[in-house]
């Protein structure tokens, strides 16, 4: 199983390199960011340590975890920190613009 998911990224890097050389020199990667993950599930666990593993200091140490209040916000149309700032969806996203802030200023 541990394949199929490294070769589904791996196919996206591919994807992001032809576009590099094709359309945009100047294109980065800033990082991997999981999302809906949920700690109780083996499965997620195992995909987290796969990706960690082989893209280390890529990987964004915020992990977005799925959060009812994250799916909610959209259908009132307005964004989950203005929906329920307090809601883990919503610390989660803002904990993730504070590292990229913190990785940019470097």
């Amino acid at each position: 199983m541990r394949i199929f998911r490294i070769r589904g990224i791996s196919k996206l890097l591919n994807t992001i390199k032809i576009i590099k050389s094709k359309l945009n020199p100047s294109l980065e990667i800033e990082g991997f960011l999981l999302t809906m993950f949920d700690s109780r599930l083996r499965l997620a666990n195992q995909i987290y340590d796969e990706v960690k593993r082989h893209f280390q200091e890529l990987v964004f140490k915020t992990i977005i975890q799925r959060n009812v209040k994250l799916s909610e916000a959209p259908s009132h149309g307005i964004p989950a920190i203005l929906y329920d700032a307090d809601s883990t969806g919503a610390k989660n996203h803002l904990a993730l613009a504070q590292e990229i802030i913190t990785r940019n200023s470097k």
